[in-house]
């Protein structure tokens, strides 16, 4: 009966639909229901987004304050820092972070907190979601016992799944609606309300057998990125040494038509999911007495990369009878990936780390992000001009935004270290290099 009436609920749009964490994942979900018609309270503890959204202001690049603005007008979408909503609503996706703790391990408190809250205001009839990256495990383990602490049992009263997100911030092609979803329910009757709910909006739905398996999924998807960046980051250090040009290696064997699929070195891997994901399948697969050999070993060989470009600017540099230290390095683009602001795990921002700890004199540019902190350093992007880039020894190409005038900086550079391979397509320069 329960489950009767949510899935009526979902398709007269009279459900009432919350999203905790408004970030890169929470807040174009939170604004895919409300433009599909439903009734959306986005929840987040930062009083200062929460402010900027109920003005209409999107901090997401992906999220057009446009867009934010006729769902505000439509009264579609509210933000609040009051978790006591929650007893009003009839879907609660939980999209908060999962960070790792120092030494590596699952940190899933934001998920806790959340779980707690809701627990705490908990009703008949209600779905709750989790979108977070974790462990295989975590819905069924974590939150279940303590939402069942309400008195309630899910699957009878209440509904509780796992669908992982699949945002890639910046790309143009995919958005929420259509990326396939993948679901996975505690059991038949949460499958049943998170089927119904993700597919009033979402234009594919993927069923799978439990929660659980869900998880793992996530996990799958962002190891095999990891693992295979890690590979051809180990053979570009390797083709560096034999004197072999990678790209064009990658370049000839992707005409390839089976059996190969083309992956790219660079600085190493950022954003909130790739350096994460593979370390919270290892760390569940050591509990169960399994070492996970090629996801750690791939881990490490990414993890080393910033460190691997500065040393590259350093010989580079010697060539140049120069040292690192005391010597102007311009580093060009700072967030994990191109055309977005995020640097959330950027390895740009562990090379200027690294980069001053050796007395190099860091500045950087990029049109996203206006400025960092790394190190107890604060740094604001500079604008390219020709003065500053010839006032650089070296150039150090991290981030291909596609704003960057690159025939100026070819022009007027005295060296380029390019990660990403972005100039080789203009005219040819002596003192040009790759990773």
């Amino acid at each position: 009966m329960a489950l009767n009436a949510f899935q009526n609920k979902i398709k007269n749009r009279t459900a009432k639909i919350g999203v905790v964490g408004l970030g890169y994942v929470g807040l174009p979900l939170a604004l895919a229901f409300a433009k599909n018609g439903f009734e959306v309270t986005g929840i987040d503890i930062d009083k200062k987004k929460v402010a900027k959204l109920n003005q209409g202001q999107s901090y997401i690049l992906d999220v057009p304050s446009k867009e934010l603005k006729q769902v505000l007008k439509a009264r579609r979408f509210r933000a609040t820092d009051n978790y006591k909503t929650l007893t009003t609503l009839d879907a609660m996706i939980i999209c908060v972070p999962t960070p790792l703790s120092k030494t590596n391990e699952p940190d899933i408190s934001f998920v806790v907190v959340a779980t707690e809250q809701i627990a705490g205001v908990l009703r008949r009839g209600q779905l709750v979601v989790l979108e977070s990256t974790t462990y295989p495990g975590t819905t069924e383990e974590v939150m279940l016992p303590l939402l069942e602490k309400s008195g309630l049992k899910a699957e009878k009263d209440f509904f509780l799944a796992f669908s992982p997100e699949r945002v890639d911030p910046g790309n143009k092609q995919f958005d929420t609606v259509s990326i396939p979803k993948v679901v996975g329910g505690v059991g038949p009757s949460s499958m049943a309300a998170a089927k119904a709910l993700y597919g009033s909006v979402i234009r594919q739905i993927v069923e799978v057998s439990s929660a659980k398996t869900a998880e793992m999924v996530k996990l799958l998807e962002n190891t095999f990125r990891s693992v295979n960046i890690g590979l051809i980051n180990e053979i570009a250090l390797m083709s560096n040494q034999l004197g072999i040009d990678i790209w064009e290696v990658i370049k000839a064997a992707k005409t390839k038509p089976f059996g190969f699929m083309p992956f790219y070195p660079g600085p190493g891997i950022g954003g909130h999911c790739l350096p994460i994901d593979p370390l919270y399948l290892s760390w569940k697969s050591r509990l169960h007495g399994y070492e996970a050999k090629i996801i750690e070993l791939a881990s490490s060989i990414n993890e080393a990369m910033p460190l691997r470009v500065v040393e590259r600017v350093g010989y580079l540099l010697n060539l140049k009878q120069t040292s690192l230290k005391n010597t102007p390095v311009l580093v060009l683009g700072v967030a994990y990936k191109k055309n977005i602001d995020d640097v959330r795990e950027s390895p740009a921002l562990e090379v200027i780390e690294h980069l001053l700890e050796k007395g190099s004199k860091v500045t950087y540019s990029d049109p996203f992000v206006p400025e960092i902190r790394v190190d107890g350093h604060a740094l604001k992007s500079q604008p390219l001009s020709p003065a500053l880039l010839k006032r650089q020894k070296c150039v150090v190409a991290l981030t291909d935004h596609a704003d960057f005038d690159y025939e100026l900086i070819v022009r007027h550079a005295k060296m380029i270290l390019d990660t990403r391979n972005v100039f080789r397509k203009f005219h040819p320069k002596k003192d040009l290099y790759f990773l």
